[in-house]
């Protein structure tokens, strides 16, 4: 077993920013502590916790957010900074997605900078059915193929088994509802399970991979 040190991974925001910016960093310490330390007269407002990110491996995670984050388009504000022009949310799905390849990774979703219990696992009941990753392959729905973004209307096709393809970018179904989510329809939380909010031949995603997987809520 490692003797290494946890550490985390944190997603900040600020309401003296844009509404699609965070900062990205890490932290050996508790967040909240390094979120104080931020506190200074460069920016007019605290730093706000969205989301942590708990590993041994935060050194390297932190790298890996910045570097898919890069990949994705020239999100980052100043190079050397851990600025980013990214809505919260969709920086939250690449630390999910992350999480899921690291054994020991525990994210933690916040709220008025206090941890909020994550609402997919209320009972012991639903812990013992552990829904995967949606697939488009699990509603018999192929590459290149076109679904609706119902809450706005927008047309996008098929990119690969769990993208889509919109105006010539890729994007997963989670990030795109977080981006693309019109305002006056959006949660509090501002995290959206992806398969709720696209529809196939008129029928809600979720609902198809329901029926063919014989799930009944």
């Amino acid at each position: 077993m490692s003797t290494k040190e946890s550490g985390y991974v944190y997603i900040l925001t600020n309401p003296s920013f844009r509404e699609d910016w965070v900062k990205i960093g890490k932290s050996s310490r508790p967040v909240d502590v390094r979120s104080k330390e931020l506190d200074n007269t460069a920016v007019p407002l605290p730093f706000e916790i969205f989301a942590t990110m708990k590993t041994v491996k935060y050194n390297e995670v932190e790298k890996l957010v910045h570097k898919t984050i890069d990949r994705l388009t020239d999100l980052r504000i100043r190079q050397n900074r851990e600025f980013f022009n990214v809505a919260p949310q969709v920086a939250l799905d690449i630390f999910r997605d992350i999480a899921s390849t690291i054994e020991d990774a525990e994210v933690t979703f916040y709220g008025e900078n206090k941890p909020i219990e994550e609402c997919e696992d209320e009972t012991p009941a639903k812990r013992e059915v552990k829904r995967s990753r949606f697939k488009f392959s699990m509603c018999g729905i192929g590459i290149g193929e076109q679904i609706t973004f119902d809450p706005a209307g927008l047309i996008v096709k098929v990119a690969s088994d769990d993208s889509i393809e919109y105006e010539g970018r890729i994007y997963k179904l989670s990030p795109f509802v977080g981006t693309f989510m019109p305002e006056e329809k959006r949660n509090t939380s501002g995290a959206y399970q992806g398969a709720k909010f696209f529809s196939y031949q008129g029928k809600v995603l979720d609902d198809i991979r329901k029926e063919k997987e014989n799930i009944i809520e």
